[in-house]
């Protein structure tokens, strides 16, 4: 039996527990999924320095999963845009069912091996591209569909699972599993094989969006401000990074349709907008080396 199938024996009583005790056994549990990623940071380093190259030559992340793993994937993949100004074309997530699987369970599509391919196939991978296969029991038929469409077309694959040997792990470039071993509710992976899996993603996009001169120092100057609070947020890190009043952050984000990189270079070089995007686009992006040239 899978890892992630088999009854826990820490709380076999579980129904009886009162309130507090029950909420003890969830949240104390899910400290195996911290530990599980951080048992499994060699592999997401090693994720992350091969998909680096293929993301700077413009290829694409692609997610595929089913149930809880695939809509970990859809949500890292939606995500990337406003935090990082990612391109939405760039980041794209198949779940088994279709994009109402999202908010109603399918039943059956996670057994559908030829969907799983076939979804992946309609997104006409190539060798820039990297695919995340995403599988709780790492052996959901959906999800190994799209990692064969995925390799047969040269694209890096890197396969999350809970189960040690998994096949998605076997089969991908690059395996990452991710132990988290029985679930309080036995089965249940939506518990904290499915936060082990959200940290992991987590973990990766934003390493590489960092890579790529998404982030400078440690704040998020790459964002999208597409409403009030991020338009509250571009300001906060302009005034912050740079140094300047709010006034002429303000002056200077109104100039360059409230990009922070743009913002901190026009504000510390002294420089106007289209010499600022001149001097980062130089730099590959990077702030740093905007400001240093």
């Amino acid at each position: 039996m899978l890892n992630t199938e088999t009854p826990s024996t820490r709380h076999p009583d579980l129904d009886s527990y009162a309130t507090p005790a029950l909420l003890d056994a969830f949240i104390d549990d899910q400290a195996a999924a911290v530990a599980a990623v951080k048992a499994a940071a060699p592999q997401l380093a090693a994720a992350v320095d091969a998909a680096l190259p293929r993301i700077r030559a413009g290829g694409r992340l692609l997610y595929a999963g089913a149930g809880t793993s695939g809509r970990l994937g859809v949500l890292d993949s939606v995500e990337l845009y406003p935090t990082f100004s990612w391109p939405r074309e760039r980041a794209v997530a198949v779940i088994a069912g279709g994009a109402g699987a999202m908010f109603v369970a399918v039943e059956g599509a996670e057994d559908d091996r030829a969907r799983g391919a076939a979804d992946l196939a309609a997104l006409r991978p190539g060798p820039d591209d990297v695919a995340l296969l995403l599988a709780a029991s790492g052996a959901t038929p959906y999800v190994l569909g799209a990692i064969e469409a995925a390799r047969a077309a040269g694209a890096l694959t890197i396969g999350f699972a809970n189960n040690p040997g998994a096949p998605v792990t076997a089969q991908a470039d690059i395996g990452i599993t991710l132990d988290t071993g029985p679930e309080v509710i036995s089965g249940s992976t939506r518990l904290k094989a499915g936060t082990s899996q959200k940290i992991a993603l987590n973990t990766f996009s934003s390493a590489l969006m960092v890579k790529l001169h998404k982030v400078y120092g440690n704040l998020m100057v790459d964002l999208k401000a597409t409403n009030a609070k991020l338009v509250r947020r571009a300001l906060a890190l302009t005034v912050r990074a740079s140094g300047a009043s709010e006034a002429d952050a303000q002056a200077a984000l109104a100039q360059c349709d409230h990009h922070v990189k743009t913002a901190l270079v026009m504000l510390k070089r002294g420089v106007g907008a289209a010499e600022a995007r001149a001097l980062l686009d130089a730099a590959d992006g990077s702030v740093s080396k905007a400001l240093a040239a």
